[in-house]
């Protein structure tokens, strides 16, 4: 573990290349599913976010997306017409707006989740359980440095 605290340039550029490539690798997987239905790495994430917070808001997906509203907009008219998704309004205040996957939305995210799940399943039961723990800290901690 000393050897951490002594960590080199080189070996943290390392380091990023490797999360860019297991990003990358992760996403390529979902992106033979995504180019069946003509829409991207944006729509993705939305559906993503979607599917782990069913009925979230347009103002936390904004927040969890770190996107402008024209950005996440241009993104949301597509998975309408693309009949992905579902709105409704809130019960207390009208003017939120609350997005749910549609059934062929969530047919779409699992079938993305599904090819998506095989690479994270493999790599995770090819490691220890204290890799996977240690794993899941270290994102955790470049998440919320």
């Amino acid at each position: 573990m000393k050897q951490l605290l002594y960590l080199k340039d080189e070996q943290l550029k390392e380091f990023i290349e490797k999360i860019f490539i297991g990003y990358r690798e992760t996403f390529m997987d979902a992106k033979k599913i995504l180019d069946n239905y003509s829409i991207g790495i944006a729509h993705h994430k939305v559906m993503h976010l979607i599917s782990i917070y069913d009925g979230i808001t347009i103002t936390t997906l904004l927040k969890k997306l770190k996107i402008t509203k024209q950005s996440l907009n241009r993104v949301l008219k597509e998975l309408i017409k693309l009949d992905a998704i579902k709105f409704k309004k809130d019960v207390k205040d009208t003017r939120v707006k609350h997005v749910y996957l549609s059934e062929k939305g969530k047919k779409i995210y699992n079938e993305i989740f599904s090819i998506q799940k095989k690479r994270i399943y493999k790599a995770f039961l090819n490691s220890s359980s204290k890799e996977v723990l240690y794993f899941e800290n270290v994102l955790k901690r470049i998440i919320n440095e």
